[in-house]
């Protein structure tokens, strides 16, 4: 199994060695790119949804004076509200890049899969991952609100189960996101989209998440960075100006922030192809010692029963 560096090596080279056609895939991903940065700028909008978060929390019973709950049902609504901007532009734009990715990487099928092919493959499980992610966050809800009826009557402080808390749903969220950008990938590389490639990534990253987990870090850290830098330099700069109308200076500032963006978001497939790739080898390997194994027991069996 290869480690992170060596997954981070292998898809900075392969991005190097193809940089024409990736910059490419980079140009089909920049209008989703400049709709995440764009739709950080619409905050306000996101407070009607906050609002009735918080009027759902208050009759589910969570209390109203935690921290935690205030600051979950705040960032919640904005990822619902970004979401929803933004879905329009992952199901096109965002899907079509990845599979342009997708179909030169896949070098096991002769002739290799048309995009349009990959790209329905990949449609299904991005729906599929959306629900997959509700569920995920329902669960997380769920969960919170019974430990929470369960820990008030224990007394135990409001600032541990914060803690807690914050940290749990941290994990379930992060294990999700890996698992539907594995099954992802495997439905492109598979041609086979659906629930079956979510439950086959389930299967696949048994023992490698950490590995997953440590891959994806540092990607969506840098993607933070990009949209901190937007805010600073582009909408910062718009509002301190108090110009009706951007500069072109500001716009082709802001594009080519969005163009790093979109280079981001191609290395991030990339390295999940490598991910991939290496998850198969493990995958097929191990399957190939449990067929050996079974072969051996059986073998030993008729010797034994041979013997008798």
């Amino acid at each position: 199994m290869e480690t992170t560096i060596k997954i981070f090596r292998r898809s900075i080279h392969t991005f190097l060695q193809h940089y024409n056609y990736f910059t490419t895939a980079a140009v089909l991903a920049l209008p989703f790119s400049v709709s995440i940065l764009l739709s950080s700028t619409l905050l306000p909008h996101s407070l009607t949804v906050h609002s009735r978060l918080r009027s759902l929390f208050d009759a589910a019973g969570f209390p109203p004076q935690s921290e935690f709950f205030s600051v979950l049902s705040l960032k919640l609504s904005q990822t619902i509200t970004f979401s929803i901007l933004v879905l329009p532009f992952t199901l096109s734009f965002l899907l079509i890049a990845k599979a342009s990715v997708i179909q030169s990487l896949n070098t096991h099928q002769k002739p290799p899969p048309s995009i349009a092919g990959i790209f329905n493959s990949i449609l299904q499980t991005q729906i599929w991952n959306t629900l997959v992610m509700v569920s995920a966050n329902a669960t997380c809800f769920w969960v919170l609100f019974i430990a929470f009826n369960c820990l008030e009557n224990l007394r135990i402080p409001s600032l541990f189960f914060t803690v807690a808390g914050g940290i749990v749903y941290s994990i379930i969220i992060a294990n999700t996101l890996i698992i539907c950008n594995l099954a992802l990938i495997l439905s492109g590389m598979e041609l086979n989209g659906g629930v079956i490639s979510i439950l086959k990534a389930c299967v696949m990253i048994r023992g490698r998440t950490s590995i997953a987990l440590s891959i994806a870090l540092p990607i969506n850290m840098a993607l933070a960075g990009i949209e901190a830098l937007f805010q600073f330099r582009v909408v910062k700069a718009y509002s301190d100006s108090g110009m009706n109308k951007p500069t072109s200076s500001m716009v082709l500032e802001g594009l080519f922030i969005s163009y790093l963006y979109s280079i981001l978001i191609i290395i991030d497939a990339i390295s999940g192809c490598v991910f991939f790739r290496s998850c198969k080898v493990a995958y097929n390997e191990n399957i190939v010692d449990q067929e050996a194994g079974t072969v051996e027991e059986d073998e030993r069996g008729d010797f034994a029963l041979g013997k008798c």
